[in-house]
């Protein structure tokens, strides 16, 4: 076996993906006759078998782990930038709603890790640069249209929680984080800013749940409509309600506590729940 120049893998790995990105805009232009009409079956699942899917997930990310750590550091870099925009701008109130925003645009943030255990299942070496292959997808464009609504989501969240805070706490801005605590945990307006604020965004999770908690692996594995995607998801949803408002709370948690060691935890969290996300995706769907 030949031990390559770091250097000239990572020129290859880049070379690799500059050409695969290249490419993509040949699959916006897809016609319906490519779109596979057979309509994929939903199986039942338990809480029984998150289980399996996140061993899984640490499975795929212990098996790459260099490789999917260099492309996740986007992430802690990305809420790192958003959190100093915040602190920097008085919008201190914000930032619980962008920690925990994460989990709005987590199943579309993480389809190149889903990519990765689409190859692995099908017994192919992995490597970082392989996660750009999404873009030639024949779906891609509907992805990126997902995607895209997904971001919209995002951007409504974080209005409705700073219309809440202006209408429970606010209008004022908190003048030191020390003195935004004492708002929120010691006064009656703080408390009704976090259940309002929790219901609200409870709601966003829901609807992000039903929407993308399959459509993302289903789009990437078969050439599917985009309302064919979507519809499957939320009917996912709708036969495991329990196991699927479970899967949503053990995202949301983990994204949350990655999350507050300064976003550096996104790092593994959403590897590994990207991983077992395309898991879970092979026991819903047949």
């Amino acid at each position: 076996m030949t031990i390559r120049n770091p250097a000239e893998w990572g020129t290859e790995q880049f070379r690799e993906v500059a050409h695969v990105v290249g490419a993509a805009g040949h699959y916006f232009g897809r016609t319906d006759e490519t779109l596979d009409a057979r309509r994929p079956i939903v199986r039942n699942i338990t809480i029984a078998d998150l289980g399996p899917v996140l061993r899984a997930g640490l499975s795929d990310f212990a098996a790459s782990r260099s490789d999917v750590i260099f492309i996740s550091l986007i992430y802690p870099l990305a809420g790192l930038v958003l959190s100093q925009i915040v602190l920097g701008t008085a919008f201190l109130p914000l930032l619980f709603p962008l920690a925990s925003g994460f989990a709005l645009i987590g199943p579309f943030a993480a389809t190149g890790v889903y990519e990765m255990s689409r190859r692995r299942e099908r017994g192919e070496e992995v490597s970082w640069a392989d996660a750009a292959h999404v873009f030639t997808s024949p779906s891609f464009g509907a992805i990126f249209r997902l995607g895209m609504m997904l971001t919209v989501v995002f951007a409504l969240w974080m209005l409705a929680a700073w219309l809440i805070y202006r209408h429970t706490v606010g209008p004022e801005m908190p003048v030191s984080l020390s003195a935004f605590a004492s708002d929120v945990f010691n006064t009656t307006q703080g408390w009704t800013m976090i259940v309002v604020g929790t219901g609200v965004g409870f709601l966003f999770a829901l609807f992000v749940l039903a929407v993308s908690v399959v459509s993302f692996p289903l789009l990437l594995d078969r050439k599917v409509r985009l309302s064919t995607a979507v519809r499957t998801s939320m009917e996912a949803v709708w036969r495991n309600p329990v196991a699927m408002l479970a899967w949503g709370f053990i995202v949301a948690a983990g994204l949350v506590l990655g999350s507050i060691p300064l976003f550096v935890g996104l790092i593994v969290v959403m590897p590994v729940l990207g991983h077992a996300t395309w898991h879970l995706y092979r026991r819903v769907i047949a």
